[in-house]
């Protein structure tokens, strides 16, 4: 089995990059359904719900089908534990997250029978509740659907 697009990589890219800094990148992109957005928040569900959403709104996932999102909650479950180390928590560990995402989904490998695969990757800041005293974050999740 060969890769053929890598769906980790471009949902790092297009959370973390600018749109300048993203056109060398628009061939790969158009090879992939995708979206991104922001949430910040110091509740950790907060987080989930803006995902979810976006998702949803923006053609990710189909709303009716669970696997559809039960993949996708997956996938933003292991990039928050990337984000908070492991330890999914935040308002109630006095910290607050603000996070830019990106929902990847595409068919990474050359065998259609692995079928889609959707990635969620966060890149922002955490850190406790007062301005200035939040450091850079980065989170990776990747799940079949």
């Amino acid at each position: 089995m060969t890769q053929k697009i890598q769906i980790g990589k471009l949902a790092m890219l297009v959370a973390s990059l600018t749109p300048d800094e993203l056109e060398p990148f628009m061939p790969a992109l158009g090879e992939v359904s995708y979206c991104q957005g922001k949430a910040g928040s110091m509740e950790v569900q907060k987080v989930i719900a803006a995902v979810e959403t976006a998702a949803k709104r923006n053609g990710i996932i189909k709303e009716n089908v669970y696997r559809e999102t039960h993949a996708l909650y997956h996938a933003i479950l292991e990039s928050l534990e990337g984000v908070m180390r492991g330890q999914l928590g935040v308002g109630n560990m006095m910290r607050t997250v603000g996070l830019r995402f990106a929902i990847v989904r595409g068919e990474p490998y050359e065998h259609e029978k692995e079928g889609e695969w959707i990635a969620v990757a966060f890149y922002g800041t955490i850190g406790a509740p007062v301005k200035g005293l939040e450091h850079e974050t980065f989170g990776l999740g990747i799940n079949h659907i």
